[in-house]
């Protein structure tokens, strides 16, 4: 009976006739099996689909928040060693220019140097960098530690 159309009516009494031959528990047992009563047959498809959905929009989300937090975190890494550069150069231990140090040491950390000021031994450095269309800007400072004083070495 494949590509002809039944009457609905046609269906209902053949289905009538075929329950009372076989009985109503054979018959239940074969409308689970065929899955024409109140199914959910295909809704574990649809689960899986909508639970990819999800995660691909989450993963959307949240790996550009996360990029930008390492650009962040690497900006900050840049001032540090510009600090440390331009504090060894104002030490002696290393020789030149604090401040062009500095700037050597930011621009192979991809950051340019904003300011740069060396009070002694001690080195402040400031240092930019732009990355997807957001400026970036962080600040270090090097030098050798405070010296104690009596008062405060208790």
């Amino acid at each position: 009976m494949t590509g002809r159309l039944v009457p609905r009516r046609l269906v209902t009494v053949r289905a009538a006739i075929v329950r009372a031959v076989v009985g109503p528990r054979a018959w239940a047992l074969r409308i689970a099996r065929s899955g024409r009563a109140g199914s959910d047959r295909g809704s574990g498809s649809v689960l899986a689909v909508a639970l990819i959905g999800a995660t691909i929009a989450v993963t959307v989300l949240v790996v550009p928040l996360l990029a930008v937090l390492a650009l962040g975190q690497s900006v900050q890494n840049a001032a540090d060693a510009a600090a440390l550069a331009a504090a060894d150069t104002a030490s002696g231990a290393v020789s030149g220019v604090p401040c062009a140090a500095a700037d050597a040491a930011a621009d192979l950390n991809g950051a340019s140097v904003v300011s740069c000021a060396v009070d002694g031994l001690i080195a402040s450095v400031t240092v930019a960098r732009t990355a997807l269309g957001f400026d970036f800007s962080s600040s270090a400072r090097a030098g050798p530690p405070p010296t104690r004083t009596r008062s405060s070495a208790r």
